[in-house]
């Protein structure tokens, strides 16, 4: 039974948003934690994607979170193809196993799809993000900036095929 909703995220929803971050993420990077800055200052950048960024609420508090940013993959001929990043998302942590991160996560492809974006890549746990069908990049032929690639270094095509021919360092 889902006793949450999403809508999109407002600008008054911030600090609570930062603040949420920070604490879906503390145990993990504890005391390296900068999960919440990273989205504070994607919210500064021009690659910031507004229409994709979610909260999910339980009443008027918000209680998980998703942004995206624009990002690129620059082939060997120096050809930049626009794909999105997602991340980070985040679900406080009382709130966690009950479905809102998947929530956000389908909600905001779905939206993206809509959109007209080709795909999304990101840095994440495989057995988390597998179910959305998300896999290694390297299947696309896409590494790190360094040229590089890892378990947790994933791409999902928003429609068959939106990668085909797109490969290069993200």
């Amino acid at each position: 039974m889902k006793t949450f909703s999403i809508r999109p995220e407002e600008e008054k929803d911030y600090r609570a948003v930062e603040e949420l971050t920070r604490e879906a993420f503390w145990d993990i990077y504890h005391p390296g934690c900068v999960e919440h800055l990273i989205v504070h200052k994607i919210r500064t950048v021009p690659a910031f994607v507004k229409e994709l960024s979610y909260v999910a609420c339980d009443g008027q508090t918000v209680i998980g979170t998703i942004i995206y940013s624009k990002a690129k993959v620059i082939n060997g001929h120096n050809e930049a193809f626009e794909v999105l990043c997602m991340g980070p998302i985040g679900v406080l942590p009382a709130f966690q196993k009950r479905g809102i991160g998947s929530e956000l996560m389908h909600y905001t492809i779905k939206k993206a799809r809509a959109l007209g974006y080709k795909a999304v890549i990101l840095f994440g746990n495989p057995g988390y993000y597998q179910r959305f069908g998300f896999v290694n990049a390297q299947k696309y032929g896409i590494t790190t900036p360094t040229g590089e690639n890892f378990d947790a270094f994933m791409a999902l095509e928003l429609f068959e095929g939106a990668l085909g021919g797109i490969s290069g360092k993200f």
